[in-house]
């Protein structure tokens, strides 16, 4: 196949580049430049797409032999996902910004331009599976990555390839290092990418101002505090709440009311969901029927729940979990997964957390 290999500058990219060879595909790399300020966009582990990625990724590719180019995306990306960012949290919901540049960047904006290039897929570095045309998790569980992926329709997919995900991240470095990349050491990054010294609260306060409001204890509905604005908060957060409440018991973020700048807290007790109900649902593969089983992941990093998924009048789900989940917070991810042993790494598909 004619494949567009998307390289980042860190080692997965590298080596699914290179694995994108040596199955004798005509491999051209691209590197996404997604910031119009790429030097201030990496520190450390933190952040990406910096001027030292491109050079990084140019390496690989020079060593690969393969034809290399930079494409300027920052215009899409700020649209589709740094103000997407800013407009959720204003709204009192969490948002994935990695689940929304691999939805409306990697798998629309560059799919789409590699397919009117004449391209029949784009290979990324991801930590996930595809087998018979359906998206499953990686070997690697600890380093797996379908959830951010768990967006993708059919048609996107089918136009991915994932050449890592049936190998373990040792065995990514190990290759690296085989090949003398010098990215085979780079540390991988972490946290929100256009945010590189890790302070969101900042970041938004820089966006949207502050917007004082108070902080209201459920149990008795008095205010134990105040804050500068709801943007700096999201449901299920424990720490930085700075509050003082005379039982001296911990409390969380129950719910988050921008219009009224309301932030509500309670105790652990009050912040488990047995129902979570979800915006419309977008599928991996054939819609299923409803009702039906499943596994549901409500984070990025959390543990898999069984659920009974059902659907609601407004076009969502409802999603009735086997335990209790706490800190389940809307505008992040249901991603269902098949619920029995032999087909449980398959995605079935995702909602946005609704309430």
């Amino acid at each position: 196949m004619r494949v567009l290999a998307a390289m980042s500058g860190g080692v997965d990219s590298a080596v699914a580049a290179a694995l994108a060879v040596d199955a004798g595909h005509d491999v051209t790399g691209v590197h996404l430049a997604l910031s119009p300020d790429r030097q201030t966009l990496r520190s450390g582990a933190r952040g990406c797409c910096s001027v030292e990625d491109a050079h990084d990724a140019r390496r690989v590719a020079d060593e690969l032999g393969i034809p290399f180019y930079v494409w300027d995306l920052a215009d899409r990306f700020r649209e589709d996902v740094v103000e997407d960012f800013v407009a959720e949290y204003a709204a009192g919901r969490t948002p994935n910004p990695c689940l929304r540049c691999n939805e409306r960047i990697k798998f629309t904006a560059v799919l789409d331009r590699a397919r009117a290039l004449g391209f029949d897929a784009v290979v990324t570095g991801h930590h996930a599976r595809l087998a018979d045309g359906r998206l499953r998790r990686s070997v690697d569980a600890a380093k797996d990555q379908s959830y951010v992926l768990g967006v993708l329709t059919a048609e996107q997919l089918a136009g991915a390839r994932f050449p890592l995900g049936s190998m373990t991240k040792e065995r990514v470095r190990a290759i690296a290092a085989e090949r003398g990349f010098a990215v085979a050491t780079k540390p991988d990054s972490h946290d929100v990418c256009f945010i590189p010294d890790g302070d969101t609260r900042g970041f938004l306060t820089r966006r949207l101002g502050t917007a004082p409001g108070p902080v209201v204890d459920a149990a008795t509905g008095t205010t134990v505090g105040s804050h500068e604005g709801t943007h700096g908060f999201t449901v299920g957060q424990r720490r930085g709440l700075g509050l003082a409440v005379g039982d001296q018991r911990p409390r969380y973020v129950l719910s988050i009311e921008p219009v009224t700048r309301t932030v509500t807290v309670g105790t652990a007790e009050l912040t488990g969901v047995d129902v979570v109900r979800t915006g419309p649902p977008t599928w991996t593969g054939p819609a299923p029927a409803l009702p039906l089983r499943a596994e549901v992941q409500l984070r990025a990093h959390g543990t898999p729940v069984g659920c009974t998924v059902e659907a609601a009048p407004d076009g969502g789900l409802v999603l009735t979990l086997a335990r209790t989940e706490r800190g389940v917070a809307p505008g992040q991810s249901a991603v269902l997964y098949a619920p029995d042993p032999v087909h449980g790494d398959l995605v079935l598909g995702q909602a946005p957390v609704a309430r």
